[in-house]
């Protein structure tokens, strides 16, 4: 643990045994999803939790399985577990009682007895006293005394988080001032050091388009498992990475299909989490496919973000994949299936490769000052008359003052002597926009009519 880090517990065990149930009663809520299959949890899952006034990093991960087992997207995920593992500074083992000690058990055990890390062995599913007797068998896997625990019941919940207050490292006063700086989790009302909120920025898209290609990409690390499987990503994943434009937290979600198509319990809570992601974010990056088109279900995800009321950045990924005639299809479908999103710039990038990447954090940098931004009231006022002198209103409608009302996102104020058609609203909007030179953020245009 760096001087600067909050301690770190991470969850570790073969696939099923309750992990990610476990992480939820720690942190008193739904935060991983659940759900009685193995394979469910696949990203590792990092959340900031506390207990007895002390705060901690609770890593949960997807299911262990050692020494090459399994396919090719389970060695990723194994992968991640391993990672964890070597930051941790306590590691949970988690089994399953009503099983008993299994293969896989034991090859996670040998791997966690060369830990230089405490490592407690968690037997869940121990939901009565009845089922106590069953935790003996698990001092075979050499790793001390088993702690018996019903994650879905909270029954020793409290007593495993107390041993594991023993084992952290003693608190010292960076971590009291701990600032959250690496890739604990989170929420949009976090601030930075000059006391602004930390902007967020949704990463969202259909499935297997590269979400979590690009957003590894732009954190610099192999955070979400990535793989040519639809669907990969089942939760939302998210971290904070320092950039010229200050903190900026990057939420990577699962794949987004039509509520038709949802048919599977653990795709559907992933498609709510996404939703969920776009409607706290302050950005977010549309991923679209460059070698499938704009298809219906992107438009769709449009039409959602544009709702939000958030800056919005189409991605158009593989597109060195393309030939000329191609992008220029790709370019017309854009323009024309995402025209209500015109503000929106365009950026051609190759997620895998890193081609064109480094051009969506300048973008985004343009973003978060336009979203911010506020316009002295005079020049307003100026652009405003002078639009009306280009382009009256109909049937003598007139904006006789104006004001910006709120930031994030702009937010502007039009008293009128009649009510402004939507058409003419739209032209207004368009020319603030352009002389003021505001980007992706959408703007809000509010009128009242004044009487007298």
């Amino acid at each position: 643990m760096s001087g600067n880090e909050l301690p770190m517990v991470a969850i570790v065990g073969r696939p099923n045994v309750g992990k990610s149930t476990l992480l939820n009663r720690f942190v008193g809520r739904r935060e991983a999803i659940v759900e009685e299959k193995p394979g469910v949890t696949r990203d590792r899952k990092e959340v900031a939790a506390e207990w007895q006034g002390r705060e901690f990093r609770l890593v949960d991960t997807g299911g262990w399985l050692p020494g090459g087992a399994g396919d090719a997207l389970d060695a990723k995920v194994s992968k991640q577990s391993e990672r964890a593992m070597e930051e941790a500074d306590v590691i949970l083992l988690v089994v399953d009682a009503t099983v008993g000690i299994t293969e896989d058990d034991a090859r996670v055990s040998e791997v966690l007895r060369q830990s230089k890390s405490p490592v407690l062995v968690v037997v869940n599913k121990v939901d009565d006293a009845n089922r106590e007797a069953a935790i003996w068998e698990f001092m075979g896997l050499g790793l001390g005394e088993p702690m018996p625990v019903s994650a879905l019941h909270g029954r020793a919940a409290g007593d495993l988080l107390d041993h594991v207050m023993e084992l952290l490292p003693p608190a010292d006063a960076s971590e009291a001032q701990a600032d959250g700086h690496g890739d604990r989790d989170r929420s949009a009302a976090d601030v930075d050091d000059l006391g602004r909120r930390v902007f967020a920025v949704a990463i969202v898209g259909r499935p297997n388009v590269g979400k979590s290609t690009l957003f590894n990409r732009l954190i610099g690390d192999d955070r979400s498992v990535v793989h040519d499987l639809p669907g990969t990503t089942r939760d939302t994943i998210d971290t904070v990475v320092e950039t010229e434009a200050g903190e900026i937290r990057f939420v990577d979600t699962a794949g987004m299909r039509r509520k038709s198509k949802v048919d599977d319990g653990t795709e559907y809570y992933s498609f709510v989490r996404a939703l969920q992601a776009i409607d706290r974010a302050d950005a977010a990056l549309l991923v679209i496919d460059a070698t499938e088109g704009v298809t219906h279900q992107d438009q769709r995800l449009a039409e959602r973000i544009d709702v939000a009321g958030s800056p919005v950045l189409i991605v158009l990924n593989k597109f060195d994949l393309l030939d000329a005639e191609a992008r220029a299809d790709i370019s017309e479908q854009v323009e024309d299936r995402l025209a209500f999103l015109g503000y929106a710039p365009v950026l051609k990038i190759s997620a895998l490769t890193g081609k064109g990447v480094h051009r969506l954090l300048p973008a985004l940098q343009e973003a978060i000052e336009a979203y911010h931004r506020r316009i002295p009231t005079r020049a307003l006022n100026e652009v405003v008359q002078a639009a009306q002198s280009a382009q009256p209103g109909a049937a003598g409608a007139r904006v006789l003052y104006a004001t910006q009302g709120a930031a994030e996102p702009p937010t502007f104020t039009l008293f009128t002597n009649k009510p402004l058609p939507a058409p003419y609203l739209r032209y207004l909007e368009r020319r603030i926009r352009e002389h003021f030179g505001f980007g992706p953020p959408p703007l809000k245009l509010r009128v009242r009519r004044r009487t007298g």
